[in-house]
């Protein structure tokens, strides 16, 4: 795996750790969720 560093927003920031909360995950396993497509219904 790749570490990729990205800049975000504060705003960019509190939404990424909600999502993260809500799915029990860390930031990084929520974004590659997100990336991936498996959390889009």
């Amino acid at each position: 795996m790749e570490v990729v560093a990205v800049r975000l927003t504060a705003e960019e920031v509190a939404a990424l750790d909600a999502y993260a909360e809500q799915g029990h995950v860390s930031r990084s396993a929520d974004s590659r969720q997100q990336m991936s497509g498996a959390n889009n219904d």
